[in-house]
């Protein structure tokens, strides 16, 4: 049965009226949807103009480098160290192992880096680490995500370097867990930031010897009661903004796999790549 309104229209009609007035109000939102977009985008640049990283320079996106300081970073391409992640002088036939790998291997299977912490670098992650300069996290993530893709393929759960709970109180942040955060994102593999604790303060790292970095966390992490069942049997990744000697990431590793995880590898923002040098 159809139904008549006031004016003797057909309620089918006016409803049928209503739908293409509908449909034709969503097609000029779809055709605007683009040239709001960049309407709303050059107000954006304006109010907040895309700046390089490193040297505060006119860029043409957000959370990039300009050119000038893009061509100082060392970005470490193969041939590499399949354990340690160093880049090596020149390659060969099969997997790669440097000599320091050979008469020293760490308590992981493999570690990646994205580039040799230096220069540039280095003023972006202490920047990040000791300035609040939270925005180079998207950046170095990108970055860290393309540098340990095969790590990224294989992993059950990513592992961010904890902190003690005072010293995160400090900081306010812990920017390895900003960084494994952001990895998450962009890789979908599980992040959980609290499989792994500190259970003790230790000095600071920098000046220090690779023996003496070795001594201030042995025995300075441990997988939580509760999370031991998120780790055994699983490929873990565990992510921290620099590798200086190794130590912090292999004090990691060993918690890890006294609590029967797999397989860890190590996944970085930057590597030092000479492990002698103590002022870092």
């Amino acid at each position: 049965m159809e139904l008549s309104g006031e004016n003797g229209a057909s309620m089918t009609d006016k409803h049928d009226a209503d739908l293409v007035e509908v449909v034709q109000s969503a097609g000029w939102l779809a055709r605007m949807r683009a040239p709001l977009g960049a309407a709303f985008g050059a107000a954006g640049n304006v109010l907040a103009p895309s700046l390089c990283l490193a040297c505060h320079n006119r860029t043409s996106t957000h959370d990039a480098l300009c050119a000038g300081c893009w061509q100082q970073v060392a970005f470490i391409t193969p041939p590499l160290c399949h354990r340690l992640g160093l880049p090596l002088p020149f390659g060969g036939e099969g997997l790669q192992i440097s000599a320091a790998a050979a008469a020293d291997p760490p308590p992981y299977d493999r570690a990646r880096a994205a580039a040799v912490f230096d220069g540039v670098i280095r003023e972006i992650i202490h920047g990040f680490k000791y300035a609040d300069r939270h925005e180079a996290r998207r950046l170095l993530a990108r970055w860290m995500a393309g540098a340990g893709r095969e790590l990224l393929a294989d992993a059950d759960v990513i592992v961010p370097v904890p902190m003690t709970r005072w010293r995160l109180m400090r900081r306010q942040f812990n920017q390895a867990a900003l960084l494994a955060r952001e990895i998450s994102r962009l890789s979908g593999v599980p992040f959980d930031p609290f499989i792994v604790a500190k259970t003790k303060s230790t000095p600071t790292q920098v000046g220090s010897s690779a023996a003496q970095r070795a001594a201030n966390v042995a025995g300075a992490f441990a997988v939580r009661r509760s999370a031991r069942d998120r780790v055994a049997g699983r490929h873990v990744v565990i992510v921290d903004d620099v590798i200086t000697t190794g130590a912090t990431v292999g004090a990691c590793a060993r918690a890890l796999r006294a609590a029967g995880a797999a397989h860890i590898d190590v996944l970085a923002a930057a590597i030092v790549a000479d492990p002698r040098r103590v002022d870092l």
